[in-house]
């Protein structure tokens, strides 16, 4: 079994969190900056990229708020890639909270293909 590790990050995002979420829980959507392609049937998701296509299942949605997947290959474990709005109380700050699994060796470069995915989010929701 592999032996992967939880890891989190936070993109402060200058966006409305209803726009944001529509960019993060729709096949068009995540077409636009996550794969190049994205294409779902009922709870399973295919995210289509030049070289490769994964499939995913979609463990929970909270509307306006937060989605939830598991890789087919993670079948059976505890692993999961989470995407969730964070509005802050007093400022109404938005952040977008990643949440996601990668081997220890493998983490910063997790990270960096999570920052060059957002960084394109943050330019075609022109929120730089």
């Amino acid at each position: 079994m592999n032996d992967k590790q939880k890891y989190e990050m936070e993109f402060p995002m200058h966006v409305s969190p209803s726009l944001l979420y529509q960019y993060i829980s729709t096949p068009s959507g995540m077409s636009e900056w996550y794969a190049d392609n994205v294409n779902s049937r009922g709870e399973f998701f295919t995210f289509i990229w030049s070289e490769s296509e994964e499939q995913a299942k979609l463990l929970s949605k909270k509307n306006q708020e937060r989605i939830k997947f598991r890789w087919l290959e993670d079948e059976g474990t505890e692993f999961f890639f989470e995407l969730r709005i964070q509005v802050d109380e007093i400022t109404k700050d938005v952040s977008l909270m990643i949440t996601d699994f990668a081997e220890e060796d493998e983490i910063e470069e997790g990270k960096m293909l999570w920052e060059n995915m957002i960084s394109e989010l943050k330019q075609i929701l022109g929120s730089t």
